[in-house]
């Protein structure tokens, strides 16, 4: 098993994490406050992650990522337009996330097909598990708002 090829999978894997900072940009512009406790949940969640991942880059002997992809900042910047475009509508904030969240749920399948120690892939397959239960729970959510408001 090459260490330096598990260092990238879980250094793409932290850029993934830091990317989920958009949900505190989210957090922002929702109105309902249980939207906006769950959004800065999944952020925390997310850094959490992140922060789990880096350790195991240090075991090596990697220098973990600190930062996000340039997709994840464009994401980021669009949720803000989003925001303000919409008058922060929740359902087009959650739709957002959604499709965000697609993003970070194939980033995870494509590293648990990749080799990596046991360890390794139990920590990234809990972590997938979890963000995929998130990407769920958020398209429910946009589902159901887009219910309520008449939305397609």
């Amino acid at each position: 098993m090459d260490n330096d090829k598990v260092i990238d999978v879980l250094n793409d894997l932290i850029e993934t994490c830091i990317d989920a900072d958009r949900f505190e940009e989210a957090a922002s512009n929702v109105k309902n406050p249980e939207l906006n406790r769950l959004f800065m949940e999944i952020a925390n969640a997310r850094k959490g992650f992140a922060n789990e991942l880096k350790r195991e880059v240090l075991m090596f002997g990697g220098d973990p990522e600190n930062a996000g992809s340039a997709g994840g900042a464009m994401h980021r910047a669009w949720m803000a337009v989003i925001g303000t475009l919409t008058g922060k509508s929740d359902h087009s904030i959650l739709s957002e996330a959604e499709r965000g969240e697609d993003s970070a749920v194939k980033a995870y399948e494509k590293a648990l097909k990749e080799p990596m120690p046991s360890s390794v892939h139990d920590l990234v397959d809990r972590q997938y598990r979890s963000v995929k239960n998130t990407h769920d729970r958020i398209r429910q959510m946009r589902d159901a708002k887009a219910a309520s408001t008449g939305r397609n």
